[in-house]
């Protein structure tokens, strides 16, 4: 539902329309007696920071939520934003904006049926410009104004250089968002682009739910989100945290949803964590609901009318640098989910192992699975032609879970007795029964729609793609190079959690990250341990990831530490092997 309107545009100055005399330090400033800003019926506060999104040269997505202190049926609210920084900074403040600067203004309305989030399409923009911006609400005790936000708008043509920063996994309870603190103090970010996985459903008694308890980052609601208030309430509480808020403030954000903004390991027909004997309903019903909630409060632009509220797919092009490609891998198309955990059981007799692997594999490949779905892969099929035909130099794919051939490394001929004494029971017992068999282990990544990859991996060769893709999903880091059988098709960059534990938290073997790499063709560079961000540059001749990591999520006092470096470069228009830079 797009409920903003552009309304109208205002040019103010010393002596302008507006006077605002003293501030207080909650962002309340009185008003001189100008009636321009439409006046509310109660109080409002910015309790959820400001966000922009989905940027393009002429356009972006401008957010925050107005939050009135009663129960009235709309809020009203003005975005102000300039490409004057100080102008926007003197409203934040409370005085009166200095020189002859213009300031733009879009008025909009909310209410209780999008849960008083405000989200405004705002085009018209120049391009290639940076733009500061806040929200403002008249009350009858004064203006009402949001912190700052600084947003920026892509170039139409060329580009020198790109660089965003690459994030997913963020758990509140297994720890402090120390990583999105990182990205708001950095200086070289165009964009941020977040994979998924943003919020989490899970009550207080489940994943994570124990370190929560330890360091009083408790879920709200503390059961698991079901309701579509369930899934407002938990997106409410990601957006209270400052660091968030920072990070949301600095730059505009790419997004995409993984599984767990509806519930964990979801497809298109079900999930694995939904269960509707436990009073969780249809699948369908709380897969609106989820979505629902995540377009009212996430800075995404809605889908276009006419396709499904799910179809979030979209791409946009960078200058002539990159076209990137947000896709949608859980909900539109994906068909369901096989997983190793449902088929072996640790009683199996080798035999039974082996018939079973057989028949696991027959559904893996079969030709009908799909990651995307059809409609979705014809989609980035004619997009990766008209990106390349069109002079774009990289295609990106901002993808959910990771996309190269990956199976563990035989556990028990490589580790020492010291490093097996070290695997947990359950899982790690499981992986060390498994590992032997030289199967890929994760079925819900690409390992698990094989047919569907090769589709995608040749429409990318026929379409002559310098292809680079973004992954999120493990909890871990990835640097790998793709293969179509032989050919290299592309890169891909598997970024860290936020907070969310990775394989390392479980198996706390060192040279685990070097196992896979050795066991692995496409795997380059694994590193399990850790939670942080990736860097991705992008310059005509190379694409390189840095990957960093924050020292602790236990603790709010941290330091940044610089993990590694991979890079590819073009030799005769096709991407070159993955290697280390320092």
């Amino acid at each position: 539902m797009d409920i903003s309107r552009r309304r109208a545009l205002g040019f103010l100055g010393v002596g302008g329309g507006v006077g605002l005399a003293s501030c207080a330090t909650s962002g309340t400033v009185t008003d001189s007696g100008s009636s321009y800003f439409r006046m509310n019926s109660t109080d409002v506060s910015f309790d959820h920071g400001v966000a922009t999104g989905d940027a393009m040269a002429d356009r972006i997505v401008f957010w925050t939520r107005a939050t009135p202190a009663s129960n009235v049926p709309q809020v009203y609210v003005t975005l102000v934003y300039s490409t004057d920084e100080q102008s926007i900074q003197d409203y934040v403040d409370g005085v009166e904006p200095q020189g002859p600067s213009q300031i733009l203004f879009d008025h909009v309305e909310t209410s209780a049926s999008r849960d008083f989030t405000v989200k405004t399409d705002v085009n018209g923009l120049a391009p290639d410009t940076v733009y500061y911006y806040a929200f403002i609400a008249q009350t009858k005790t004064g203006l009402v104004v949001s912190s700052k936000g600084r947003t920026r708008t892509l170039p139409t043509s060329g580009g020198e250089k790109l660089s965003l920063a690459v994030i997913s996994c963020s758990n509140w309870p297994f720890g402090y968002f120390n990583a999105y603190k990182a990205l708001s103090e950095r200086d070289d970010i165009d964009a941020v682009v977040h994979l998924g996985d943003y919020i989490y459903e899970y009550g207080i008694d489940g994943y994570g739910g124990d370190i929560g308890e330890q360091l009083g980052r408790r879920h709200d609601p503390v059961t698991e989100i079901v309701s579509l208030e369930d899934y407002r309430t938990r997106h409410r509480q990601y957006k209270t945290d400052p660091n968030l808020q920072a990070a949301h403030a600095r730059a505009p954000w790419f997004c995409t949803w993984d599984d767990h903004e509806s519930t964990n390991d979801s497809y298109r027909t079900g999930a694995q964590n939904h269960n509707p004997e436990d009073n969780e309903g249809d699948w369908t019903s709380r897969k609106q609901r989820a979505v629902q909630a995540y377009l009212e409060w996430m800075p995404v632009r809605d889908p276009q009318p006419g396709r499904a509220q799910e179809s979030i797919y979209r791409k946009v092009d960078f200058g002539d640098l990159a076209t990137i490609f947000m896709l949608e891998s859980r909900l539109t198309g994906r068909s369901d989910e096989i997983s190793w955990f449902d088929e072996l059981t640790p009683d199996m007799s080798m035999p039974e192992v082996m018939t079973k692997v057989g028949e696991v594999r027959q559904r893996v490949d079969d030709p009908s699975r799909t990651m995307l779905g059809k409609v979705q892969e014809d989609w980035l099929d004619a997009g990766l032609k008209s990106s390349v035909s069109s002079g774009k130099t990289w295609q990106l794919l901002a993808n959910q879970v990771i996309m190269a051939e990956v199976k563990p490394p035989n556990l028990p001929k490589v580790l020492t007795e010291e490093q097996k004494a070290l695997l947990p029971p359950g899982f790690g017992q499981m992986l060390m029964m498994f590992s032997p068999l030289e199967q890929a282990w994760n079925l819900d990544a690409w390992d698990g729609f094989t047919a569907a990859r090769k589709r995608l991996y040749s429409s990318a060769q026929d379409a002559g793609a310098r292809l680079v893709t973004i992954t999120g999903d493990t909890h871990t880091a990835w640097a790998n190079d793709l293969h179509n059988g032989d050919a290299l098709v592309g890169v891909e960059f598997g970024c860290t959690s936020v907070t969310s534990p990775g394989l390392g938290t479980s198996i706390p073997i060192e040279n685990m990250g070097q196992l896979f790499a050795d066991a692995n063709e496409d795997v380059v560079w694994h590193d399990p341990f850790g939670n942080g961000f990736t860097m991705l540059t992008l310059t005509p001749e190379k694409a390189v990831a840095d990957f960093y990591k924050v020292t602790t999520v236990l603790e709010e006092d941290f330091a940044v530490e610089w993990v590694a470096g991979y890079e590819t470069t073009l030799d005769g228009g096709k991407v070159t092997p993955l290697r280390s830079v320092v």
